[in-house]
Formats: structure tokens, sequence, C-alpha cells
């Protein structure tokens, strides 16, 4: 499941393409994705020009005018590439066999027509229509918390959060109402990072009057900066996962625990060996020595 880096990642690749541009025709080759299609979704985005391409946790927002949006999620395969019908011929390599394409987007800008192209081989994607102005009541999104991009997300607002919890880091950062996004990968890349022990309490990191230790304003620091490097990088482009133009982004590369079991642990002077073990049925990679 692509995580919040690669879907930003998908957002930058097509927001130059998208943005401002007007959708023609919605073409649909199949009614259903993971759900049925919204009903009448052809002609209710047809003619309407898109206003801006926005980002929630994991899910791509399509903002069109007149208070609509168009909220996607990838699911586990689903990408989007870009073709300009003017040139007859790609801009970004195909990466997808045609057979998948199941939503097109057909464009007019300032260039001439182009088509965005949503291919989907599993399926497990979906496509929903929203209005703009009760973006907050869409279920998926009622209760989920700060982006960790965002300033909302701070040592004090974890320390509320975390203060009494005797459940793991781990898990109680993959909780989605506490950090929006944050998912699996980028959890064990953070606490790696703040020297935190995947398996620890997250109450230990806050004092009894519920005051930041420091071992939580490092997490804080490591979150927010491993999200900024991987989407720096393009995200992490696992398994299925692609950015816009064809190509793989370049934080895979740079992992330091996730996924290498068995090798040397990255932090200078430490000796350990990363480690694998099992929580709540995921894969946590982390190193038992400097990680505490």
């Amino acid at each position: 499941m692509p995580e919040l880096p690669e879907v930003e990642t998908v957002r930058r690749g097509l927001a130059p393409a998208m943005e401002g541009a007007v959708i023609a025709r919605l073409e649909l080759n199949r009614p259903d994705l993971r759900f049925p299609l919204p009903e009448n979704f052809a002609e209710t985005v047809r003619e309407r020009r898109i206003v801006s391409l926005g980002r929630r946790a994991k899910y791509l927002l399509i903002d069109l005018e007149d208070d609509l949006t168009v909220i996607s999620h990838l699911g586990m395969s689903g990408s989007f590439r870009i073709e300009d019908e003017t040139l007859g011929e790609f801009h970004h390599p195909r990466s997808k066999d045609q057979k998948h394409d199941h939503v097109v987007f057909h464009l007019r800008n300032g260039k001439g027509p182009l088509k965005v192209i949503y291919n989907d081989p599993r399926r497990f994607g979906f496509m929903q229509l929203w209005k703009r102005s009760e973006l907050d009541l869409y279920p998926a999104f009622a209760e989920l918390g700060p982006e960790p991009t965002g300033n909302a997300l701070d040592a004090d607002y974890l320390a509320a959060r975390f203060s009494g919890k005797s459940q793991p880091l781990k898990g109680a950062l993959l909780d989605q109402t506490v950090i929006a996004g944050l998912g699996n990968i980028y959890v064990c890349e953070a606490l790696w990072r703040a020297h935190l022990s995947p398996k620890r309490a997250a109450g230990s990191i806050v004092t009894k009057t519920g005051r930041p230790k420091k071992e939580l304003g490092l997490l804080t620091g490591a979150i927010r900066n491993v999200i900024a490097d991987a989407i720096a990088a393009g995200g992490s482009s696992l398994k299925d996962h692609i950015q816009t133009d064809g190509s793989l982004g370049y934080f895979q590369h740079s992992f330091s625990v996730y996924d290498r079991e068995g090798w040397a642990c990255c932090t200078p002077g430490c000796g350990g060996t990363v480690a694998r073990i099992t929580q709540a049925g995921r894969s946590t990679f982390y190193c038992p020595v400097c990680q505490k």
C-alpha cells in the first residue's frame, strides 16, 4: 500500500498537467474499482475545471470548481500516467498494461488536449465524489490526526496522545487518529533515527506531569525528517508503486532498517544487527542494540 510520500509524489507529478485544466470527458472502462464508481461520475465532472490537487493522509484530492472534489486512493497497485494527445506520444513512458486502464481523464489546458490515465491491475483503489466544503465529514477523514508535515504535529501534541499509554510505540504511531498517513515503512525508519525501540511503551517518553521527554522531541523531529526526505526522493517506490513519470524513487535505497534484517546497523559505532519482529501482524525492523 503506498504511503504518504508516495501519494505526495503522485500529487506533485500530476499537478502541472492537471491544475487549471478542464475535464472535457471522463472515460470509464468499468463500473467499479474496489467500490462502485460514483453514480453519474462522468456527467458530473464533465466541463469542470480542476482548481487544484491536494492530499489528505494517503488520499489524493482532485479539487474541481463548484465545491466538488474527486477523492482517489491508489490501493495496492494503482498509478497515474500522463499522455499528451497533441504530440501523439507519452510525456512519460507507459509502465502498466493498457488493459488495466480503468479511468481516463480527457483534459483541455492551454497547450492542447491530454489524457491522465488511472491504471490499477488489482483494482483495490477507488474514486469517490464529495463536497470540498465538507471534506472533514468524509468518513475516512473524520477522525484523522494531523499530517506529519504540518505544524500541528509537535512534541506537546504527541505527549498528550501518549500520556499513560502502555501500547508499544510502533502501534501508537501507526494509529491514524494520532498521525495521518504515517505507515509501517516510515515508522520503522523514524524510530531508528530517534534510537527508540518499537516495543517501548508510548507513555514512557512522557513525564508524569504530561510533558514530553527529550526522547519524544527527538522522535517528533525524526518523523518530520524521514517524511521530508522520502518526499524529496520520490517515495519508497516499493513493489507496484511508480511515479507519474514511470520512474522509481530513490529513498528505498537509503532505508536504514526497513527490510534490512541481518544487516549491520547503520548507526556509527553501534555494532548491532537489524532484527525483524512481528507487531500486530506487521513486520517491524529495528536495531536491538541502539534502539532502547
